[in-house]
């Protein structure tokens, strides 16, 4: 094959005749797949790694992308081949389950790519490539416009009750003021002390001191915890 059949070949639309393909497009396809897969890997430890329920998902897409690809380049050529691998799926059950509803998605990313490869559509390959590392930046960047009451943890403040209903207002005005993007999530008191949950969606770690220290200073009874939802925005 010349190079001008050879780049043909990988700038096409669609899909190519068996004896058009050869083994070194095949060979390049591939190399391309893996390529693609690696890259979205490293868009899951980028973007979502180092979320606190995140998995190792993202290692098994190097042999998820080449497995696709090789699946569908041997299948798309030969119809009984295709409809013998469709009987044989329809009777696998995968039951690990996802933790992350994102893993769905890179999954998915990783599906539809390793298929672009398969087909030989490079140019659609880009355009997916580009449009997924767009969508993840404004999901990283975009606190109040799609995450919308997404909180990124919790404040837990416990005080005895003797104490709370006279600081009540005054706990509340402060929460408000160094966490203005937060809300009450709930207040619980019983004989011997009170406890309040409120949710914020940024809290830097200077902020957090400053908190504890002027929280004791309102009452030295005072305990509070702080619990994460995710690891990266501490």
């Amino acid at each position: 094959m010349d190079i001008k059949t050879f780049l043909r070949v990988l700038s096409g639309f669609g899909s190519q005749k068996m004896e058009d393909i050869g083994f070194m497009p095949f060979l390049m396809v591939m190399t391309i797949s893996l390529l693609c897969a690696l890259f979205i890997s490293y868009l899951y430890v980028r973007f979502y790694k180092s979320r606190a329920t995140g998995s190792h998902i993202y290692r098994t897409f190097p042999l998820l992308g080449i497995s696709i690809t090789a699946i569908f380049i041997t299948i798309q050529f030969s119809l009984p081949l295709s409809l013998g691998l469709l009987g044989a799926l329809s009777i696998v059950r995968f039951r690990t389950p996802i933790k992350e509803p994102e893993e769905i998605g890179f999954i998915m990313l990783v599906v539809a790519t390793s298929l672009c490869c398969a087909t030989f559509n490079m140019f659609f390959l880009g355009v997916i490539l580009i449009v997924a590392v767009v969508a993840l930046w404004i999901l990283k960047w975009s606190h109040g416009f799609l995450k919308g009451r997404l909180n990124d943890g919790m404040l837990i403040i416990t005080m005895p009750t003797s104490e709370y209903r006279g600081k009540s207002d005054k706990v509340l005005a402060f929460l408000e003021k160094k966490l203005p993007r937060g809300r009450v999530d709930s207040i619980t008191e019983n004989k011997e002390e009170s406890i309040v949950s409120y949710s914020f969606i940024r809290l830097e770690n200077n902020i957090l001191m400053e908190i504890q220290r002027e929280l004791r200073d309102i009452s030295a009874s005072t305990k509070s915890n702080v619990f994460f939802n995710r690891s990266s925005e501490v």
